[in-house]
């Protein structure tokens, strides 16, 4: 396997994951809510940027879970 392979099935596994997680998205404040789709996009986001690096898709969704943070006050 190529290592952009693995890292966009990374990516994907991530966002997986992290979908997965907000099987509680009823319980969750809109804070909480924000969060989580802004690290989703972040995600995204920075898989897009950098051709599906898993730097720039952590980064991407750290960076967009902050935002997501702040903006969800």
């Amino acid at each position: 396997m190529k290592y952009g392979t693995i890292s966009k099935l990374a990516a994907v596994a991530l966002l997986g994951v992290s979908m997965a997680g907000c099987s509680t998205w009823n319980g969750m404040s809109h804070r909480q809510k924000s969060t989580v789709t802004g690290a989703g996009l972040g995600g995204v986001a920075g898989a897009v940027i950098t051709g599906g690096g898993v730097l720039g898709t952590v980064g991407g969704a750290a960076i967009g879970g902050v935002i997501g943070n702040q903006v969800g006050k």
